[in-house]
């Protein structure tokens, strides 16, 4: 019985959409960052404003997440973009040359307030009732794997931008520029890159793909708020901060996790196993399970 559970493509197939959304949500994380030493405690509710976004076009316009994705995606890049240059560029200036931690001081609080005000706007403005749409829930077989078109649709969308994100890191001007400053800030501004400008590319990436995996995750279940901020973090600790690689693995390592885990078990036991696992994996591996290879 546990053998024909670890052998069922049912399950790999919902592991990889599992995976697949929370390499798209930590990835923001992980640039912001990787580019800036920021915790954005704040990312999940960009994640509940894409879902929002998408819930409320199709049910009052009538637009499918098709056109409201791409559209999504853009707005939130575009408030990211004026996150950074109105609020966060200053508050870097700021920091600079004060005592060691002051920065990502100051940023965990503001993104803490910005977080705090988005839930009670959101809970005045929408009431905090889950919400949830029907859209492309036609079942399609492949074999004996019963896989939904929402379903479906999520992983190639979010899959395919976590492969493109890869290959704009190594093989592009910008995305090799975002890898120096990630790796060695100090020395990427000495040789000539414009840090500025890559950080707010990052800021732009991170809030726009934010927006755009709240628009899958609307397809796929009711919400009313995602603790997706954990989940981002739980990634992003497990390939190692700043690493945006080895998050993409990690998020695929936890999406099996979670899914096999609660086929092993209960769903009663998502979040002992989930936690558990990463309070292992921090002390164990504190600079993530990757950290070996990082510096090789």
């Amino acid at each position: 019985m546990v053998i024909d559970t670890l052998l069922s493509g049912q399950l790999l197939f919902a592991a990889l959409v599992t995976g697949s959304t929370y390499a798209l949500v930590a990835l923001g994380l992980n640039l912001v960052y990787g580019t800036m030493r920021m915790l954005n405690v704040a990312h999940g509710d960009v994640v509940m404003l894409g879902s929002y976004a998408a819930f409320w076009g199709f049910t009052l316009l009538g637009w499918s997440p098709l056109v409201t994705a791409p559209l999504v995606a853009l707005a939130g890049a575009a408030v990211g973009l004026a996150l950074y240059r109105g609020v966060v560029r200053g508050l870097l200036r700021v920091g600079t040359g004060v005592a060691p931690g002051r920065v990502e001081g100051n940023s965990l609080l503001l993104f803490f307030g910005l977080s705090i005000i988005v839930q009670n706007v959101c809970a005045l403005a929408f009431t905090p009732n889950n919400r949830a749409y029907s859209w492309l829930d036609h079942v399609v077989r492949v074999g004996n794997v019963a896989m939904t078109g929402n379903r479906l649709f999520t992983l190639v969308v979010a899959g395919s931008i976590c492969i493109a994100v890869a290959v704009f890191l190594s093989r592009s001007a910008m995305g090799l520029a975002l890898r120096a400053v990630i790796e060695r800030r100090d020395a990427a501004f000495v040789v000539g890159v414009d840090v500025d400008r890559v950080q707010a590319f990052a800021f732009a990436v991170g809030f726009g793909s934010a927006a755009l995996a709240g628009v899958l995750l609307s397809m796929l279940e009711q919400f009313s708020g995602f603790p997706f901020t954990i989940a981002g973090f739980i990634v992003i600790i497990l390939g190692g901060l700043g690493n945006v690689a080895a998050g993409l693995v990690a998020s695929l390592l936890l999406g099996v996790l979670e899914t096999y885990g609660v086929a092993l078990t209960s769903a009663n036991w998502r979040s002992v196993l989930l936690y558990g696992v990463f309070v292992a994996a921090l002390l164990l591996f504190p600079n993530g399970l990757f950290a070996r290879r990082v510096r090789t």
